[in-house]
């Protein structure tokens, strides 16, 4: 069975609501715009793991490929001292800006002090009447002394640009490389949470439910005491892969199952 997501057609066929793909229209608007790529399904500290098994975690997998990432120009180095005022922070490029004579005030500086460094966007995002833009850093890549701030910007009206801000947590130094993402963004629907409305129920009013979460909790700790009892067949599996293959307790195969996220690169219309 593929795991891709259905096609528009598909859905309708499976009796599912279609939805369009929401647009995300990025407007340059001047040379400095940093390069926008789909956002990589690799983490460094990911790789580095015994067997790579961060990637196991099927969720933690699929968000590291979640959005497009925007690109550093140059490598740069952010020192603060503490204090709270826009000259206590000092932005330094490590390599000459493009072009030639770019001043480094022109992608980050001090614009809000108390230790927030500003990175200017320089583009303009349109997205179709309904959908917001989600902008953060790049998910599940920890960066020592700096934590990324979060927006949700309007940006199915919104004419002018907006900026991404990272606060640095301690007096020191941060560095980011050249074509490291210091930003990540995705569309995501306006008044999705404000129509939300949570439940909160007892499991046991959803007897499906519980006979599949009590059948899932009976195969993982089956698995697990086979696994580090030396089992044969449950070591060269390596993991319980219910979850990651889109499979109930049962064996039945979720419908709208991912297990791979690829996203398109970006047009360049210019």
């Amino acid at each position: 069975m593929s795991n891709a997501p259905l096609t528009p057609q598909e859905q309708e066929q499976a009796g599912h609501p279609v939805t369009a793909a929401p647009k995300l229209v990025c407007y340059a608007l001047n040379e400095y715009a940093p390069k926008i790529v789909a956002a990589r399904p690799d983490r460094q500290w990911m790789d580095a793991q015994p067997n790579r098994h961060p990637y196991r975690c099927l969720p933690l997998a699929i968000a590291n490929s979640y959005g497009w990432h925007l690109l550093c120009p140059t490598p740069i180095e952010i020192e603060w001292n503490g204090g709270p005022g826009l000259g206590d922070l000092k932005v330094r490029a490590l390599k000459p800006l493009q072009p030639p004579g770019r001043l480094i005030e022109t992608f980050c500086r001090s614009t809000f002090a108390f230790g927030i460094a500003t990175m200017f966007i320089n583009y303009i995002f349109q997205t179709d009447p309904g959908w917001d833009l989600m902008a953060t850093g790049p998910a599940n890549e920890p960066k020592d002394n700096a934590y990324p701030l979060t927006g949700v910007i309007e940006t199915s009206w919104l004419p002018y640009p907006f900026t991404m801000n990272w606060q640095v947590l301690r007096p020191g130094k941060v560095r980011f490389e050249q074509d490291e993402p210091f930003c990540s963004i995705f569309p995501v629907r306006t008044n999705a949470l404000v129509d939300c409305q949570p439940e909160i129920r007892n499991i046991s009013s959803n007897a499906e439910l519980a006979e599949q979460a009590n059948a899932f909790r009976l195969n993982r700790f089956d698995f697990h005491s086979r696994f580090y009892s030396g089992n044969a067949e449950a070591v060269k599996q390596g993991w319980s892969k219910q979850y990651f293959q889109g499979t109930l307790p049962d064996g039945t195969r979720a419908e709208e199952h991912i297990n791979k996220l690829r996203l398109n690169e970006p047009e360049d219309r210019r």
